[in-house]
């Protein structure tokens, strides 16, 4: 199994980190789920019963995709499943799935403003905000990375030849 990987918390001076989901454990109602993936990190609510909230986005396909409800399995797509610790989210349990349940069909993705990350934070904190987009805009090398990283999503996506590569995260 992979080394948990560590993500600044929402609080200051707090280092949160991330827990790899066993197989066949269910994960904790209103639970923050991510998959890292190639050059980003997709994010999902766990909504009970196996099953996952989250923002499609680009995650499957080279159209934006809605808010929609699917198995972990899919919502995985093969990668690892990481618990995303929260921080005294405002948010919890079944609220947290009221609220992310209450987006389902809208489809109003956009990368930089409305992605999966913010749904997330939105749905937990009441804020729409992603650490991915504002760490791209910290460090310009990061922005580049995964701009090639993405850009070799899309390539992949419309030429499939596995994901193996230097994006894997």
């Amino acid at each position: 199994m992979d080394q948990p990987t560590r993500d600044q918390g929402r609080t200051a001076n707090t280092v949160l980190t991330h827990r790899a989901l066993d197989a066949g454990t269910e994960p904790p109602l209103g639970a923050h789920l991510l998959t890292p993936r190639n050059g980003y990190s997709h994010h999902g609510i766990y909504v009970g019963d196996g099953k996952v909230v989250h923002y499609a986005g680009l995650a499957g396909s080279l159209r934006r995709g809605p808010v929609e409800e699917v198995s972990i399995t899919r919502f995985a797509a093969g990668y690892e499943v990481l618990l995303v610790p929260s921080a005294d989210p405002v948010y919890a349990r079944h609220e947290a799935v009221r609220r992310a349940r209450s987006r389902l069909g809208e489809n109003h993705y956009r990368l930089l403003t409305n992605n999966c990350e913010h749904f997330c934070a939105w749905c937990l904190y009441g804020e729409s905000r992603s650490e991915q987009v504002l760490a791209c805009f910290i460090d310009p090398r990061a922005a580049i990375r995964t701009a090639l990283c993405l850009f070799a999503a899309f390539l992949a996506a419309a030429w499939p030849m596995g994901r193996t590569g230097p994006c894997v995260s």
